[in-house]
């Protein structure tokens, strides 16, 4: 049977595992070798609000260079389609569009072979035209910053990630004035290796959401609980996701369970990558 090129590429550092895509919307520290250039579609969708019927969809496009064993750039476009009806606060609205487009960088800055867990910082601004949310036109500038943390816990079989992320932004609609919020997560996640082509897990995220800049004003918390899967379609394509659903949160001035003002009922994932 013929060996799949990609994986023996990276064979020599973690043994055929690719620690970036197996653990969800949780990242690895893995950013490829020098030299490898990939294709990365994501597809990420937000399902249901409390009221109503809501579906938003956005897709992001991104070409990864890795320029060197440690660092990795990624320019990227993403589109995004919203449908929302009788959602309480939010206006009516089927929309397909160009969103916006964004720049990834990614620095590997401790290597888990040799270190007691690998560490790779990550930024990315963006500039959107497209509300994804709302599904109406607005202009955004924002980006997000992570550190991915990662250990293999049994040697090619099990292995464990957290993530802290943050991402902010200054929006303004088109008659209107600029209004800024952040973000903050944490992820953490469990995957293991049931055959040579397949890693099954579980990921939980835990999410809060501020108005302002810097964290500012707290409005709202969700914690998302899920499976998780990454599986080799061929010897160059892969494909990973995850569908995970808030379980626990709560808005700040609403008594109800579960924060759905601000974040969806059901979140999923599901990526393709293409190695050239």
């Amino acid at each position: 049977m013929k060996p799949r090129t990609d994986l023996l590429d990276a064979q020599a550092q973690h043994d055929g595992v690719d620690t970036e895509h197996i653990f969800g919307f949780s990242m690895g520290s893995d950013i490829g070798k020098k030299g490898e250039i990939e294709l990365e579609i994501e597809n990420v969708g937000r399902f249901s609000r409390r009221f109503g019927s809501y579906t938003g969809v956005g897709v992001l496009s991104q070409v990864k260079f890795v320029l060197t064993d440690n660092f990795r750039v990624a320019p990227g476009v993403s589109l995004a389609s919203t449908r929302v009806s009788g959602v309480p606060d939010m206006i009516d609205n089927r929309r397909t569009a160009l969103a916006g487009a964004s720049l990834e960088f990614r620095y590997k800055l401790l290597d888990r072979d040799v270190m007691p867990f690998g560490l790779t910082l990550h930024a990315a601004p963006s500039w959107n035209r497209f509300d994804e949310v709302t599904g109406f036109d607005i202009q955004t500038y924002g980006s997000e910053f992570a550190a991915l943390m990662d250990k293999e816990l049994i040697h090619n079989i099990l292995f464990a990630t957290v993530n802290v992320w943050y991402s902010g932004g200054a929006s303004r609609e088109l008659t209107d004035q600029w209004t800024r919020d952040s973000e903050l997560s944490v992820n953490g996640a469990l995957s293991y290796k049931v055959g040579a082509d397949l890693i099954v897990g579980v990921e939980a995220r835990y999410l809060r959401a501020y108005d302002g800049l810097g964290l500012d004003r707290f409005v709202g918390d969700a914690v998302y609980l899920g499976p998780t899967f990454s599986m080799h379609l061929t010897e160059k394509i892969g494909m990973s996701g995850t569908w995970s659903t808030q379980v626990a949160g709560k808005a700040v001035g609403d008594s109800r369970r579960l924060d759905l003002k601000d974040f969806e009922r059901h979140q999923a994932m599901l990526r393709l990558n293409y190695l050239f």
